[in-house]
Formats: structure tokens, C-alpha cells, sequence
């Protein structure tokens, strides 16, 4: 990076950092720096007439500053919220020597620096908060510019809000924005909540592999990668399903994982290619225990978070409480179809599709067909939480049939405004009917279905051992979290989620502006007035390409001798 990549503001920071080096002062200390309170616990407990709070310590960014001469005012920000700091020169330097507050306070520190400060708390006369600094020390200078977002009156101006900026720069989305913060402490809390509730029945938390020979346990396009040791393809999970029942046949009576799963799909605003499922396996249960457990772990999420099973997701309200309505799939696509598509072939179900206006493909066998028909024309009626159960066997390749009718599964899934939560089984445990239904898996991938399940023939040998009757439930956590904190998007509800590369603006080479006449030691002074390409500096007016060239020269320094117009009349005819 050179001066020509910087802005105004990113040279001045560096030249303070400068400033601030030939002082004998580290903008980047080694040392620990000792914190002992936080912002929260003196806005909560300082207490005036208990006078406590006298001696504290504590550390975070500038967020906010106002100098008036020989005191000051700033902001500080930690994890847990923000203060007031008052700055008194004749308390920060006690002696004759004023440099700490008249340079390093006041000339050489911006917003965004990270500090610790000693002081006490005290009350204002305005009746805020605050903290007397009696010294300070710089832990981190910033070098870029932070957005600042003003509020006045209720109203928020130069908001942070741009999701492209959001998501690619979270760590700045973080500090600007203290509600998306409450958005990942919410989540760690959802996953808590339900880990606790597992631990305490005795169910075991598990790791199972990321990189996998077969990917298994789903139908979806997988990641593909290549070891070169093995000198064999492995595949990025799409799911962990198959590896935790494993772990029932070896004798686990419950096995849960919080994983992150890999699908090679499109994305939009509930799907990215790597996201987080919790997926949880009990032996000698079945769907219809794994229902009430579902209804109960959802419950308390809601309790954990709101204080109520009541949650707001846009204009809707939506009851967590349990029971929750129970509909065969069948009957949801004949409630808003009026279609029974019971016993239907796949040419019949094709037929359905295209007098429903589906689209569909010919790869697709009956089990797509059919889920096409329920996404297309029944999700977005389920607003409240609907368990979906008794799909038709042609959807569910690592079901148990029914114990009732051998042409459906027993199965279900949760929908909750308009969209499937969790996905859940009385696990098939018959070996047999297992690879039967993953050979009829191979034959949808032989029409060019390139989601159909693939083989995995050492887990039908782990299910010839035996594994006992097994409900098992997976619930996708990206997706509970938008539910649970009313975000639109997934990318809301995850760190830092995928994105397109940024794009780099078009720039000219050097021989490019060369070729027209311009002098090579002028090159880089045009290209910081803005110009990047011969074309643009062809298509603007002479005298404003020469009035900025001239500035950006007079301004960053170049010394060169300024062109004339007629010169530039050259560069450009």
C-alpha cells in the first residue's frame, strides 16, 4: 500500500502514529493492560452516596470526542456498552510537562483508538455517568476511518446500513451497530439453552468428520476436494446423520452435534454454503416422541430469550407453546391444491406439476415431484409452528415406513413461517430396505439428478450389526436464530457469510498513460485525482483534469511542475 491508496484522514492517522513513535509512545503495546470493571457495571451499580467506584480500570475504543481547552470530553465503548470520560489537563499531567494531554490527547488521538483509563466514577451536573480519567494509555491507534452514526431527536443520520458493506466488513458492523451484536449474543444463548437441555438427559455431545469420502446423510451437491496423501477425492459434509447413527449402533443411547454442514447450492436470503445444524440422535424412540422434544426444546429458546413463548417476526406473532398442529403431508397438499396425490406415479405427479404451473425437471423422480408440489403451493401457509408429518417414502431415502401404510415414511417436518425449521425420523434400521432405497437413490443420480444420496455401503454394514428403533431430529440453527431475533436474512444471523469478491476498480497500466503523451512521473498523481483509466481522463473537460491534478500535486507533495493546459490539451486529443 502507498500514499496514492490512501485518503486524506488514512494519511493523517499514520503520520500521528509517526508522531506518536518519535514521542517514545508504542501505539501497539505488548503488555497486558489490567481491567478490572466494565462500562455496565458503573452505569448499573455506581451508587454516589456509597462513593464506590473510586478506583477503576477499564479499557475500549473512543467513540465520541469533545475538546474545549483545558478539559475534555470523550466516549468510550467496551464489550458491554459505553461511558462518558472526563479529561482534565492538570490531572492527566501533574507536573509542568503537558505533552501527554496537549499532543497525544488532543492532537494525536481519533475516534476509533483503543485505550485504558484509571479514574474514578462520578456524576455530572447534567446527571450522567461518567468516569474522572486520571490517566490514560493508548492500546491500539486506528488507522482507518470509522463511520459515525449521529443520533438526534430520535433520529439516526450516516447510518452504517449498506448490507454489502455490513457483511464484508462485520468487524465494522460491529462496532457502528451494538444491536448486531445482541443479535450473536442471542444466538450463543439459542444454542446453550439447547445444549443444556440435552446434557442434562444424559445425551452425549459428539464431533464426526468434515471431510468425507462419501457424502452422505442428505441430497444435496456436495463440496469436492482432493487428498493427496490418500490420493482420494473427499467431499466437504453436507450432513452428519449417517456418522451419528453409527455411533447408536455402537451403543450410545443419545448423540447430539452442533456441525457445520457444506452445500454446493445457490444462495439467498435463508441459504448459504456453509451453515450450522444441530442434529440429535435417541435409540428405542420414535417421530412421535421426537415431536413432544422438539416442542419442548423450542419452548424453552423462546423462554430463554423473550421471557415468553411469544416471538415477534415482522408483522406476525408466532406461539412456541406446545402442542403444535400436526398435518400429514398428503392432506396439506390436498388442503391448498384440492389434488389427493395419494398413490400417483411419477407421470401422473409430472401432470400435476404442469396443470399447478411448476416448473420441474425430468431428472426429477416422484419424491422431488411431490416436494416441488409442497413448496410451491403449501409452505408459505404454514405461518404458526405445523409439524408435517407422514411424508410419501420416495422423499425420505433413511426413513421407516410407516407403521400404518408401507407408502409413507414416518417423518416430519417443522414449518414455521412459511418455511421448513427442523427435519426429523423414526430412523430406518433395516439394512435391507436401506439399500434398496439408496440404490433407488443411484438410479435418479444415473437420470442426472446430481442431489440424489450416493451409496454409503459401510453404513448399511454398521445397520446389518444392528442399531436399535432410533428417532432422530436435525434443526438448522442459522434458521431458528432468524426466527428467535426477527432478522430477514440469513447472512443477518452469521459472522461473516460467503461473498462475492469485492470488485477492484479498472486501472489503466502506466505504458497506457505513457503512450499518450503523459510525462511517467505524473502517472500516479493523475491516477489519485481520480482518473484510473486513459478513457476517463479522455472524457473529461481540460480544465478540470487540470485543476485536479494540480491540487492532488500541491496537496500530497509531488513537487512536479505543474502541466499546462495545452499539454494536457495533447495528452487527451
Amino acid at each position: 500500500m502507498t500514499i496514492l491508496d490512501l485518503s486524506e484522514q488514512e494519511i493523517i492517522r499514520r503520520e500521528s502514529l509517526q508522531e506518536l513513535r518519535k514521542m517514545g509512545i508504542e501505539p501497539y503495546p505488548q503488555e497486558t493492560y489490567e481491567v478490572d470493571t466494565t462500562t455496565e457495571d458503573i452505569r448499573e451499580k455506581f451508587d454516589p452516596e456509597q462513593n464506590n467506584f473510586q478506583n477503576v480500570s477499564l479499557a475500549g475504543r473512543i467513540m465520541s470526542r469533545r475538546i474545549m481547552g483545558k478539559a475534555s470530553f470523550a466516549e468510550l465503548m467496551d464489550s458491554k456498552g459505553r461511558i462518558q470520560l472526563y479529561f482534565n489537563r492538570d490531572e492527566i499531567c501533574k507536573g509542568d510537562d503537558k505533552t501527554l494531554y496537549n499532543e497525544v490527547f488532543k492532537k494525536h488521538l481519533d475516534i476509533g483508538d483503543i485505550i485504558g483509563v484509571k479514574g474514578r466514577a462520578f456524576v455530572t451536573q447534567v446527571g450522567e455517568k461518567s468516569i474522572f480519567v486520571s490517566e490514560f494509555k493508548l492500546l491500539s491507534k486506528t488507522l482507518r476511518v470509522l463511520p459515525i452514526v449521529k443520533e438526534k431527536d430520535g433520529v439516526t443520520y450516516d447510518a452504517f446500513t449498506d448490507p454489502e458493506q455490513r457483511y464484508r466488513q462485520r468487524y465494522v458492523d460491529l462496532i457502528v451497530n451494538p444491536h448486531v451484536r445482541d443479535v450473536f449474543v442471542k444466538r450463543t444463548i439459542i444454542v446453550d439453552t439447547m445444549r443444556k437441555m440435552f446434557n442434562e438427559r444424559g445425551y452425549l455431545e459428539v464431533e464426526t468428520p468434515i471431510l468425507q469420502p462419501i457424502p452422505g446423510g442428505a441430497a444435496a451437491r456436495p463440496f469436492i476436494t482432493h487428498h493427496n496423501a490418500l490420493n482420494i477425492p473427499l467431499y466437504l459434509r453436507i450432513a452428519n446423520e449417517l456418522y451419528l447413527k453409527k455411533l447408536i449402533v455402537g451403543g450410545f443411547e443419545g448423540v447430539y452435534e452442533f456441525s457445520r454442514n457444506f452445500r454446493n447450492e445457490g444462495m439467498d436470503r435463508t441459504h448459504n454454503p456453509e451453515f450450522t445444524v444441530m442434529e440429535i440422535y435417541v435409540a428405542y424412540k420414535d417421530y412421535n416422541w421426537m415431536m413432544e422434544f422438539t416442542e419442548t426444546m423450542l419452548e424453552k429458546v423462546a423462554i430463554a430469550l423473550h421471557g415468553t413463548t411469544k416471538v415477534a417476526v415482522g408483522d406476525k406473532v408466532l406461539d412456541f407453546k406446545a402442542p403444535y398442529r400436526r398435518v400429514t403431508m398428503i392432506d396439506a397438499i390436498k388442503e391448498h391444491t384440492g389434488i389427493d396425490i395419494t398413490g400417483k406415479n411419477e407421470n401422473e405427479l409430472r401432470k400435476i406439476c404442469k396443470d399447478l404451473d411448476i416448473e420441474v425437471d425430468e431428472s426429477f423422480g416422484k419424491g422431488k415431484l411431490i416436494d416441488e408440489i409442497f413448496g410451491e403451493k403449501c409452505e408459505q401457509h404454514m405461518i404458526q409452528p405445523t409439524f408435517i408429518i407422514d411424508y410419501p417414502i420416495e422423499m425420505s431415502p433413511l426413513c421407516k415406513k410407516h407403521r400404518t401404510n408401507s407408502e409413507l415414511t414416518e417423518r416430519f417436518e417443522l414449518m414455521v413461517n412459511g418455511k421448513e425449521l427442523c427435519n426429523a425420523y423414526t430412523e430406518l434400521n433395516d439394512p435391507i430396505d436401506q439399500l434398496e432405497r439408496f440404490q433407488e437413490q443411484l438410479k435418479l443420480s444415473e437420470k442426472g439428478d446430481d442431489e440424489a444420496m450416493f451409496i454409503d455401503h459401510d453404513f448399511v454394514r454398521a445397520l446389518e450389526y444392528g442399531m436399535p428403533p432410533t428417532a432422530g431430529m436435525g434443526i438448522g440453527i442459522d434458521r431458528l436464530t432468524m426466527l428467535m431475533t426477527n432478522q430477514p436474512s440469513i447472512q443477518d444471523v452469521l459472522f461473516f457469510p460467503q461473498m462475492r469478491p469485492e470488485k477492484k476498480a479498472e486501472t489503466d497500466s502506466p505504458e497506457k498513460f505513457t503512450a499518450i503523451g503523459v510525462p511517467s512521473e505524473w502517472v500516479d498523481a493523475i491516477k489519485k485525482a481520480g482518473f484510473l483509466t486513459v478513457s476517463s481522463l479522455k472524457e473529461t473537460n481540460v480544465n478540470k483534469i487540470h485543476q485536479a491534478i494540480c491540487g492532488v500535486n500541491k496537496k500530497f507533495k509531488f513537487e512536479l511542475q505543474n502541466p499546462t493546459i495545452e499539454e494536457i490539451k495533447g495528452w487527451i486529443s
